[in-house]
């Protein structure tokens, strides 16, 4: 009995630890330089690649540039002074994660095919204001400083 004990206890100490770890690395301050980013590897023991995306008034900030088809768990968070929510439209049809008050984050694991997705935050006119922005899939970026607008929350 003391030995499953000590092992949960284990158990939860490495999971707490770990999810210390991924809020530290979500609170950094990020790629200014507008520079692509590859996703981020698969966690063990899952399929999904890890995106984040900080919703603010009135803005969308993706960790993520490139992306490939397969699965996706995005990490919703709401920074701003507003209700925020994120959906993505496109191929893989749409998703749209729960609404959510300041503070609050949420997961929303969706799979996307190649081709281009809108993504935006459908709360009463956030995406005129906006928070919207494209991602394509499977489909390599144009160079910086062409007139495609691939980077997060810049509009189309």
């Amino acid at each position: 009995m003391t030995d499953l004990r000590t092992r949960n206890r284990v158990l939860l100490g490495v999971a707490a630890g770990g999810l210390t770890a991924l809020l530290a690395a979500c609170g950094s301050s990020g790629n200014s330089t507008g520079s692509a980013m590859t996703p981020a590897p698969a966690k063990a023991g899952t399929s999904a690649t890890q995106v984040t995306a900080v919703l603010t008034d009135f803005h969308i900030q993706l960790s993520t540039q490139r992306y490939r088809p397969g699965q996706y768990t995005f990490t919703v968070q709401n920074t701003g002074h507003h209700q925020h929510a994120l959906e993505l439209e496109g191929p893989g049809g749409e998703n749209r994660s729960k609404t959510l008050d300041p503070g609050q984050s949420t997961a929303l694991t969706v799979t996307l095919k190649s081709g281009t997705y809108q993504v935006f935050c459908p709360v009463d006119g956030h995406r005129d204001l906006g928070m919207k922005t494209k991602i394509a899939v499977g489909v390599t970026p144009a160079p910086s400083g062409s007139s495609n607008t691939t980077s997060p929350g810049n509009g189309y």
